[in-house]
């Protein structure tokens, strides 16, 4: 096991790089409470694991190279409870976006989307009036909506080439009145409700002021709720081979801990620490 010390050194140091990408997606999930997601409490736990694993990365790298057994102890106590709340995390991301996604639309190329296709604690907190007044906010001053807009030779975009492009779940669920209303399009954010069938209270709900827009329809929630399954995704599984690494890290970090003590207690590798003596002869 001589050579753990050097090992766990290597896997300390790749774990402080690989920490960055933890706070990168803490970062860009923070980007993204100010501008799309609008939720800013997310980033939070990423950002503190992601700096907790640099410092602790640090200081078993430095046990490792220098034999500290304080260090490497220090070390192996912090990285459990790192690696447990990594773990959480992990299980709590997946728990809470494992249920919902957008509805395929004949002739279109975007997806609707409905609250009631979601559940659990995040679609309650999304949905709760006190929390959406915030969220809607948000995502209405992020002019997400406005920037919609296409022109050809300063001719708005028609309908069927309006009905080819990929929305996303924000731009679809807020922007334009559900589909099933039958609203006719004018341009991006303007629909003729004449014609129209109400299926749902989103087609009440939809206005054509560019301040309201469908910014408190449900469909709105949902399509806010479907772009934070994207993105808690994407970094899930990031976080899930950084996990991984982390649990080989802290095995390897067991091993080395084991063999600092036995060098500090001066114990000869392969020996044991008592050896039985032989037995006298009897002479008869």
């Amino acid at each position: 096991m001589r050579s753990s010390n050097h090992l766990i050194g290597v896997l300390n140091f790749l774990t402080f790089l690989l920490s960055i990408p933890i706070l990168g997606g803490g970062i860009w999930l923070s980007s993204r409470a100010n501008n799309t997601d609008c939720l800013k409490f997310l980033q939070w736990p990423l950002i503190i694991i992601g700096i907790s694993i640099m410092v602790v990365s640090l200081a078993g790298f430095a046990g490792a190279c220098y034999r500290n057994t304080f260090l490497m102890w220090a070390y192996l106590f912090v990285m459990f409870f790192i690696i447990a709340a990594l773990l959480g995390f992990i299980i709590f991301a997946y728990v809470v976006t494992d249920k919902g996604s957008g509805r395929p639309l004949p002739n279109r190329a975007y997806s609707d989307y409905y609250l009631h296709d979601y559940s659990g604690w995040l679609k309650d907190r999304v949905a709760s009036d006190s929390y959406w007044h915030k969220i809607g906010s948000c995502i209405r001053d992020s002019k997400v909506c406005g920037k919609m807009g296409r022109t050809t030779s300063g001719v708005p975009e028609t309908a069927d080439t309006f009905y080819s492009r990929k929305l996303s779940s924000i731009e679809s669920g807020c922007c334009k009145p559900p589909t099933e209303c039958g609203f006719t399009y004018m341009n991006e954010t303007f629909w003729s409700s004449s014609g129209g069938v109400v299926y749902s209270t989103d087609c009440n709900t939809w206005n054509n002021d560019q301040e309201r827009l469908c910014y408190s329809c449900n469909s709105c929630k949902a399509g806010l709720l479907a772009n934070l399954r994207k993105s808690w995704r994407k970094v899930s599984v990031i976080n899930i081979v950084i996990l991984i690494i982390l649990v080989i890290a802290y095995v390897v970090g067991c091993a080395a801990f084991r063999n600092n003590r036995r060098i500090d207690n001066d114990e000869p590798y392969g020996e044991a620490r008592m050896t039985k003596s032989q037995p006298s002869r009897i002479h008869l």
